[in-house]
């Protein structure tokens, strides 16, 4: 797996802190810094989600898609899926993150509960990459919500 990122500051404005990753599948990720009224130097335009967000984000994506795969795999009928994620960070550097709380939402016909909380379970515990790289450092806890249509 490969990834660039590019800074796009040159333009001597010192309160630009926005960064483009071009993924290994050529797919885009745009990134900026906050507003820093105090310190400019450290801000940016608020222009995209800061990298930060995008690591909790990018976790989610992958249980999400691991929690649909395992129930489609289960020959569920699975028809969505939802996760929202609260994290804490340190307060000191690294600001790494301390906890994070997933919350499913997932809709489907027939579907027992208790295929989803295996596969939410299975992604937590086997499949999912980023939230065990992320649990060396935070406590990750799960919920969910079966919606039946």
């Amino acid at each position: 797996m490969e990834c660039s990122v590019i800074w796009l500051g040159e333009s001597g404005d010192i309160s630009n802190m926005s960064f483009v990753g071009r993924t290994g599948s050529g797919h885009l990720i745009c990134m900026d810094g906050p507003v820093d009224d105090v310190n400019p130097e450290n801000g940016g335009l608020n222009l995209a989600p800061r990298p930060m967000e995008t690591v909790l984000a990018g976790t989610g994506g992958c249980a999400a898609y691991d929690v649909v795969l395992i129930l489609k795999r289960g020959r569920h009928d699975v028809r969505g899926c939802e996760v929202k994620l609260n994290a804490v960070r340190a307060n000191i550097d690294p600001k790494v993150f301390t906890q994070i709380h997933m919350h499913f939402v997932v809709t489907g016909c027939g579907l027992p509960k208790s295929a989803v909380e295996r596969a939410i379970s299975l992604s937590h515990e086997k499949f999912c990459s980023a939230s065990i790289m992320l649990s060396k450092t935070a406590t990750i806890t799960t919920t969910f919500d079966l919606v039946s249509l």
